[in-house]
């Protein structure tokens, strides 16, 4: 009897000493082969910038000022309090900036979605009860009605082991994706901070243009009214009559269409700021005079921070994201390896048959082997995506370039040109009163009188739209720059009642709260510092 007992236990060994054979083969197999199938990230090359440093720049400003420029807040360089307020109001209620921020959501999301694969994918709890009745009727040997009733229950895992790097290049496209959309909310903070500034100031200047054309039509009309004078007592011509008032009329009609930009540019302010069309309190109050803006403060910055741009940075993280999908296809070209196991239990109310407990655990292959050709041509459409995102990236690059430049040679040929007008609108301004004076003094005629006011009020609007397109030339260079965007959480992106909204619909966690990362402008800066849930 011991003999026996003995066999049978050697015979029960055999298999589990088989089992653990293959399992740490298996093991070892896995250890020695597992790589990450694809390209690593390389950040494009520009080799063309290291040598782009136009001269114009050193025209402006020395290495000390430039140093402490703040392109983060750069609209406080205009010193006004009103721009300031705005700015904070936009970005608490400007929609697309919102819409930019729950697309962050929607990346971190997703990216707590690829970092799940790394652990068991299949996680399956089955169950079922089931009643039985059979009820005979009629025959010669009828019997009892029976009913029995079953019960099974079950556990299922599989868990496809990360063989090729599969699951690891999903988590690092993920992760590219997620600061790809946390870089466009940055640059939606640029663009957005920009227009608001250029709007701003456009509006303020068609409303100084608006009192030019009033003050100058109120003079306009003075003349007018003494030409009109003279010539009902017979001092003067019809012709000098209705010059004056021609010019008088023409500079009244004005007004209309600049009224028509104000109410469009206020509009685009509204809408900027979350409101609907309507007054702005805001800029109720009669305009100052536009701010000086000190050119030494605008230009002079090196060409390096271009690659800070967030679109160039966006390009960038795309290109990281794409580049993780190659080894995502490369993946299908080699068989999955997983590891099964399932425990099952099963019974019912009869006696007579017992209840049966199952388990079983061992490792899983599908691979396929005749795809036509499926599997490569979708690593080649991976790759020429690739190719495209580096070649978007570099135009991303050079686009910005061209704008950098273009707003700074605006800075500088605005200065000269507002340096001419102001001579020309000072000379404008002692010719006219030499005209009243030879016209009183009956050397000239009356039409030099109006040619002077005319050339005055010419003058002094283009210098005056000069103003404000300098202005607008700077806000374009801090834009071009990338300027103006800060770092801010989820809390700060979406308002209170938008967020309470979503917390009834799912659970976020605290998603809603955490800050969006620090630094994005360098590859596998998130993932090993957050998790998701």
């Amino acid at each position: 009897m011991i003999r026996r007992l003995s066999s049978q236990t050697a015979r029960r060994a055999v298999p589990v000493r088989v089992t653990h054979i293959l399992v740490s083969g298996l093991s070892a197999l896995l250890l020695s082969a597992c790589t990450t199938l694809g390209p690593d990230y390389q950040e494009p090359r520009l080799d063309w910038l290291q040598d782009w440093q136009p001269d114009l720049y050193g025209q402006l400003i020395d290495r000390q000022t430039r140093d402490e420029l703040d392109l983060g807040t750069w609209w406080h360089l205009f010193n006004d309090p009103v721009l300031n307020d705005l700015v904070e109001q936009l970005r608490r209620e400007n929609l697309s900036l919102r819409i930019a921020g729950l697309r962050i959501l929607e990346s971190q999301a997703a990216l707590g979605i690829a970092d799940s694969n790394r652990y068991p994918q299949l996680q399956q709890i089955g169950g079922a009860i089931a009643y039985t009745n059979t009820q005979q009727h009629g025959g010669v040997a009828s019997g009892a009605d029976q009913g029995l009733t079953s019960y099974q229950a079950g556990f299922t895992l599989g868990w496809e082991l990360d063989f090729w790097g599969r699951f690891r290049r999903g988590i690092e496209s993920a992760e590219a994706a997620y600061l790809s959309s946390v870089t466009d909310q940055h640059d939606a903070q640029v663009l957005l901070n920009a227009q608001l500034a250029d709007l701003y100031f456009a509006y303020r200047t068609t409303q100084l243009r608006i009192a030019l054309a009033d003050e100058n039509a109120a003079i306009q009309k003075r003349s007018f009214d003494i030409t009109e004078q003279l010539y009902s007592s017979g001092q003067q011509s019809e012709l000098d009559l209705h010059q004056a008032k021609t010019q008088y009329l023409a500079t009244l009609a004005t007004i209309p269409g600049l009224q028509v930009t104000l109410n469009k540019t206020r509009n685009a302010l509204c809408v900027l700021l979350g409101r609907p069309p309507g007054e702005i309190p805001e800029l109720v109050e009669a305009p100052g005079p536009l701010p000086a803006v000190e050119t030494q403060l605008i230009s002079g910055i090196p060409a390096r921070l271009l690659l800070r741009r967030p679109d160039v940075r966006s390009a960038a993280w795309q290109v990281a994201a794409q580049s993780a999908q190659i080894g995502l296809a490369e993946a299908d070209l080699y068989p999955a390896i997983s590891l099964l196991g399932s425990i099952g239990w099963s019974g019912n109310d009869s006696r007579a048959t017992p209840d049966i407990a199952t388990q079983s655990i061992g490792p899983g292959l599908q691979w396929n082997i005749f795809d036509y050709g499926r599997i490569r041509n979708n690593v080649r459409l991976q790759d020429a995506r690739l190719q495209q995102l580096i070649t978007r990236y570099q135009a991303t690059a050079l686009q910005a370039a061209g704008e950098i430049d273009d707003a700074a040679v605006s800075v500088v040929k605005s200065v000269e040109q507002q340096a001419i007008l102001t001579q020309s609108v000072a000379s404008a301004r002692r010719a006219l009163e030499i005209a009243n004076t030879r016209y009183r003094e009956g050397y000239s005629g009356f039409q030099r009188v109006l040619d002077a006011q005319r050339a005055l009020f010419a003058q002094t609007e283009r210098e005056l739209v000069n103003q404000g397109a300098h202005i607008s030339a700077a806000i374009a260079l801090y834009k071009a720059l990338g300027g103006g965007w800060m770092h801010i959480s989820a809390a700060d992106m979406i308002p209170a009642d938008v967020r309470n909204t979503m917390r009834e619909r799912s659970d976020w966690g605290d998603l809603l709260e955490q800050p969006v990362p620090v630094r994005v402008d360098q590859p596998n800066s998130v993932h090993e510092s957050q998790q998701y849930d």
